[in-house]
């Protein structure tokens, strides 16, 4: 593949991108650019997962759960269940990856046999201590997983409180996540969202197809990584993709010299960067697109605080100029905007975000707070995009009813409820 597109500028040899192109770019890599023409499917859900590479999970259920949350803002509304089935039918698998992860069960092999990186990763060193201080009651959990098959931690019945540490976990819950993390037991499929747990190699027998029970070299699982986190972003700096896959050491140009002489990564420049940029010779039409500044976004939606796009905070600063903390880890009297804020992405750019609260049994969508960025200029469009992705977003929570209480600039709440008919 060559490293220059035909037809654009360039320099010398290299493409030159502007950054407005760039933002775009990662856009598409990532699903988000326009909007879709038809109702999602079930074959869709494990079509973005493996768009992106992976879906991270997180358990806070203020509004969808984070893993459902990222597939409605690229897919619209879809039935939630299709994410478990895929899981349950071998379609994705459950491991360690940027965070505790979805991924597509053909990638399955790399995370398993990336050995030194996951050794580094906060999860292991804990599973490794907790297997060192209660090896034989792990032991017995796991000979009893053998005798009896999946089970959930709720299948472990102790009187008394819980536990220390791993958030009050109970022991045999400890075990349990600890044993994942080692990868001695898998997630067979989820009920109510609580992991069904067994053993490794039970889980992969029935996918449709079971990963090759050979060990892969280090260095082609760390290749693997590299080029898949270029893809995934769709346009990258070397800094950017070690931690789509926490990869250690980090990514540096010269090790990505090879890969652009070898036509995997296309070189490019961008506008304003200071850095030389890298994408997927698999984007090369959307790179040339890009370069003849043909791509158009269309797509308004709500993102979750752990979307691929907002999740590295330094590279959506980076690329978007658009700074953002998750603040239900911090104190409320110190939170500048709320529990569980989401990023509100307009038309390819991150314009604000929203303080939402699900209240599923009252049927109501309640939008705390809504903040723009500096500059954003409050337009006709803006408005009935922001109403439409609320609208779209209560919806498919099956909270009809919307209540939108305060704004920043002051004028626009009042402008949403007139545009969502509140």
């Amino acid at each position: 593949m060559p490293s220059r597109v035909s037809d654009a500028p360039s320099t010398g040899n290299v493409l030159r991108l502007s950054q407005r192109s760039a933002q775009l770019m990662h856009l598409a890599a990532q699903g988000l650019l326009k909007r879709r023409t038809r109702k999602a499917r079930k074959t869709d859900v494990v079509d973005a997962i493996a768009r992106m590479g992976l879906l991270q999970i997180d358990t806070i259920n203020v509004v969808a759960r984070s893993p459902y949350m990222t597939l409605f803002s690229r897919l619209g509304a879809y039935r939630n269940e299709w994410l478990d089935e895929a899981l349950a039918e071998g379609a994705i698998a459950e491991c360690w990856a940027h965070e505790a992860c979805f991924v597509p069960s053909p990638a399955y092999r790399y995370h398993r046999d990336y050995r030194s990186g996951r050794a580094g990763h906060w999860a292991h060193k804990i599973a490794e201590r907790t297997h060192a201080e209660a090896r034989a009651d792990m032991d017995a959990l796991i000979e009893r997983i053998r005798r009896e098959g999946p089970l959930r931690a709720a299948d472990f019945e102790r009187e008394g409180p819980g536990g220390k540490g791993w958030w009050g976990w109970k022991p045999e819950k400890r075990w349990l996540e600890a044993w994942f993390a080692l990868g001695r037991l898998m997630v067979a499929r989820r009920e109510r969202f609580q992991r069904v747990y067994d053993l490794a190699e039970r889980v992969t027998a029935t996918w449709p197809e079971p990963p090759p029970a050979g060990t892969l070299d280090e260095a082609i699982v760390r290749r693997h990584f590299v080029l898949e986190s270029v893809r995934a972003l769709g346009i990258a700096k070397a800094r950017w993709i070690a931690d789509y896959f926490r990869l250690r050491p980090r990514v540096t140009d010269v090790e990505l010299e090879p890969l652009v002489a070898d036509g995997s990564l296309l070189q490019v420049s961008v506008d304003g960067w200071d850095e030389p940029a890298y994408v997927h010779r698999a984007q090369a039409t959307v790179l040339a697109d890009a370069s003849r500044n043909g791509l158009r976004a269309t797509r308004t939606t709500l993102l979750s605080p752990f979307d691929p796009v907002v999740w590295d905070r330094a590279r959506a600063q980076d690329l978007f100029g658009f700074e953002y903390t998750i603040e239900c880890y911090t104190p409320a009297a110190k939170r500048k905007y709320g529990y569980y804020v989401l990023p509100i992405l307009h038309r390819g750019r991150l314009v604000g975000r929203l303080d939402a609260k699900a209240h599923r049994q009252a049927g109501l969508f309640q939008v705390l707070g809504i903040w723009l960025e500096d500059g954003t200029a409050v337009s006709p469009d803006l408005v009935e995009g922001i109403a439409g992705a609320i609208g779209e977003c209560a919806a498919w929570h099956g909270t009809p009813r919307i209540a939108i209480e305060r704004s920043q600039p002051t004028g626009l709440a009042t402008r949403l409820r007139k545009a969502a008919s509140v």
